[in-house]
């Protein structure tokens, strides 16, 4: 595929609108031709500030924009699943924002529709999968630089919201497991070869944010993932950091062992003065992960034009979901939970 791949995009939230910048101003091979929300200041931002003539209200109308190619979602997590169907099924690429689905059997109707287009990409957002880092340890692990891998330690922990956006996300969000810890379940089984989880169990405290018992949710999780052949995986997720985002995985193997992420620096800078020892730290996701996001989007822009293929799969997205749901029953009964 040799013309430029044109691309619209659904949902224009705090990621969607990041998504969409990218898209229209930095991603070679493509050009964002279209946008759609059902709120019209999100219309008017795309206008605005990306020049897009074509808005919409929905995907539906969305999708019979002319000469469009592919779809990016950055939607609601409950929408995922019939609207990644909808954009295969009328002949488009579809790139979708984790997780895939929030139940097991709507993301076997994605794969099984999938299946039917082998010739248009389907893509999941596990966006750590293109961190120039992440990217560099998996490279180690898979020339046996440290032996056997059988342990992942990977945590996501998020800077403390006095606001409550997640409290008020909670409902629809699956969960503090299925929201967060995803993406370290994703890491777990790439690192370790993509082993058959077998069992898990789960804890969690709420220790800043009481709106969340409601929603049989915490500020604070904690997860141990049993693997078949003797893999194990150590999750930890968070909503209440003081200093800052802090992205953490360590792979331990045979013969040594990988730390990525460690003390969550923005920079290599570190100061000292009378008041101590310290660095500046990132303070979102975004911040931790943008040069990883623009990776992940040229990526799946260059699968769409045929130039290289996906390492990530559908199949993937499936299993981090069917462990991310064990963990968090595991967390709502106390009890270890097969996957």
């Amino acid at each position: 595929m040799q013309q430029t791949l044109r691309i619209g995009i659904a949902g224009l939230g705090r990621l969607g609108m990041r998504h969409a910048q990218a898209l229209a101003q930095q991603t070679r091979g493509c050009t964002l031709v279209a946008a759609c929300s059902p709120l019209a200041q999100e219309r008017d931002w795309a206008a605005q500030q990306l020049g897009l003539s074509a808005t919409y209200e929905s995907l539906e109308q969305m999708l019979a924009h002319p000469g469009l190619d592919a779809v990016v979602l950055v939607t609601p997590t409950s929408l995922h699943a019939d609207q990644t169907i909808a954009v295969l099924q009328a002949g488009k690429h579809v790139f979708v924002e984790k997780p895939l689905a929030l139940n097991v059997p709507d993301c076997e109707r994605v794969l099984q529709v999938a299946q039917k287009h082998p010739n248009q990409i389907a893509m999941v957002g596990f966006v750590r999968r293109f961190d120039a880092s992440y990217m560099n340890a998996y490279a180690s692990v898979a020339a046996g630089e440290i032996g056997k891998p059988f342990l992942v330690r990977s945590q996501t922990c998020d800077q403390n919201d006095t606001e409550g956006f997640f409290v008020r996300f909670a409902e629809t969000s699956g969960g503090i497991f299925m929201d967060c810890s995803v993406h370290d379940i994703d890491l777990a089984r790439w690192m370790l070869g993509r082993p058959k989880a077998l069992r898990v169990f789960a804890s969690g405290t709420i220790a800043l944010h009481p709106g969340l018992a409601q929603f049989h949710d915490v500020d604070n999780g904690m997860a141990i993932v049993e693997f078949e052949g003797g893999q194990r995986a150590v999750l930890y997720a968070s909503r209440t950091m003081a200093h800052g985002h802090e992205t953490t995985t360590e792979v331990i193997g045979t013969a040594g062992k990988l730390l990525i992420g460690e003390h969550a620096a923005s920079d290599r800078v570190i100061r000292s003065d009378a008041l101590g020892v310290r660095h500046a730290v990132v303070k979102d996701f975004y911040g931790r992960f943008e040069a990883a996001f623009a990776a992940e989007m040229a990526a799946f822009v260059a699968a769409c034009r045929g130039e290289q293929p996906l390492t990530l799969t559908l199949s993937d997205a499936l299993e981090a979901t069917r462990i991310g749901l064990a963990i968090t029953r595991s967390l709502q009964t106390g009890q270890a939970e097969a996957v």
